[in-house]
């Protein structure tokens, strides 16, 4: 089933005056359970795109459909609710609560998504056990490495259990070993059944999708599956180096 998409879908900056396109015209779909990555030269549209199909950027023209229902006409508060209840989302810069602690980061989206306080508590334990921050709960954002910021902001996107989860570059500031724990998590959310539309430009996270959408200037110039490598009866081999 479609779960996310869009129609014609365009933005245009004005840059003192002047137009300057940055998505042209894309159509793209996403079905329930599919892992889409984005992929592109810096300056194409990847991340205008994926922030406009979280609200966080309105679009000049077009449409964008999440579950069936057309959301680009909503208001910003309307928006706001929206991700509130079914969009997670990762950015390459953390962008969490300075004054909070981690488990609080964590917590916060599924309170606000309806949770009770037992349940926001369970998924942050299940969360941060995944990515084996448990012993940083009680710590505050300024006392983690950028590698563990990124993984609190990934829990924190993933504790409301979104309908869809959309990130921005998330390994663009970790090393390979955090990136490692990056991409274990979102394997194993996708397995579950987790949407996910990412930006990447690494070719490691791309070998996870089940499709890759190629951007240039604003416009989908591919959008292809992932071939696997099968092996015996073992089923799907990726191998991450």
């Amino acid at each position: 089933m479609t779960l996310l998409k869009t129609v014609n879908l365009v933005k245009i900056y004005s840059d003192g005056g002047v137009p300057v396109p940055a998505v042209r015209g894309v159509d793209l779909q996403v079905d329930e359970g599919e892992f889409v990555v984005i992929m592109g030269p810096s300056g194409s549209g990847k991340s205008t795109l994926v922030h406009m199909l979280g609200g966080l950027d309105t679009r000049t023209s077009g449409e964008i459909w999440l579950g069936g229902k057309r959301v680009d006409t909503l208001s910003e508060s309307a928006w706001a609710v929206l991700r509130r209840r079914q969009i997670g989302f990762v950015f390459q810069f953390f962008n969490l609560v300075a004054s909070m602690t981690v488990a609080d980061n964590v917590e916060l989206p599924a309170l606000l998504a309806g949770a009770t306080p037992g349940e926001a508590r369970e998924r942050r334990e299940v969360l941060l056990g995944a990515l084996n921050l448990a012993e940083r709960a009680d710590a505050a954002p300024a006392q983690l490495s950028g590698g563990e910021q990124q993984r609190v902001a990934l829990a924190r996107a993933l504790a409301n259990q979104p309908t869809v989860l959309l990130a921005d570059e998330p390994t663009g500031n970790l090393d390979s070993r955090n990136t490692r724990d990056v991409l274990r998590l979102l394997g194993q959310v996708h397995k579950d059944g987790q949407t996910i539309v990412m930006v990447t430009h690494d070719a490691r996270v791309a070998s996870l999708a089940d499709r890759v959408v190629s951007l240039l200037d604003g416009e989908i110039v591919d959008d292809g599956r992932i071939a696997r490598r099968r092996k015996g009866n073992a089923g799907e081999v990726i191998e991450l180096r």
